[in-house]
């Protein structure tokens, strides 16, 4: 399938991290989302209900990453990309992708991140 659902650079503030500062102080997080769905028939009859809502997408990771802590952002995507499968049927594939700028690295760098795909078989 060939068909996807993009939702790039979702900027959310949260709390994870495995050092004790990075729970107290926070920091700015961004997010991808690239759900694999078919859209032929939404495309073709230009009705909503024949797809997924980007807006819905966004919503569930930025309660997510607002709401709860985690101490691994492979958890955070692992976390989210559970929830999308759970809660869309139509999507077959979903990869997640977190960012984070302000890592406690020390060396000058742009960000951290980690990218993961799930795919519905792996998810039952």
């Amino acid at each position: 399938m060939s068909d996807h659902i993009r939702v790039e650079g979702i900027a959310v503030y949260g709390r994870h991290g495995v050092l004790p500062e990075e729970e107290t102080l926070g920091q700015r997080f961004y997010l991808g989302l690239d759900a694999e769905l078919a859209l032929a028939a939404a495309g073709r009859a230009d009705d909503v209900a024949l797809t997924v809502s980007y807006a819905d997408l966004t919503a569930i990771a930025v309660a997510i990453a607002t709401e709860r802590r985690f101490k691994l952002i492979e958890a955070l995507a692992e976390t989210i990309a559970q929830e999308i499968l759970a809660g869309f049927p139509a999507i077959a594939a979903i990869t997640v992708r977190v960012d984070k700028p302000s890592a406690p690295v020390p060396a000058i760098l742009e960000r951290v991140g980690v990218t993961i795909t799930r795919r519905r078989e792996a998810a039952q």
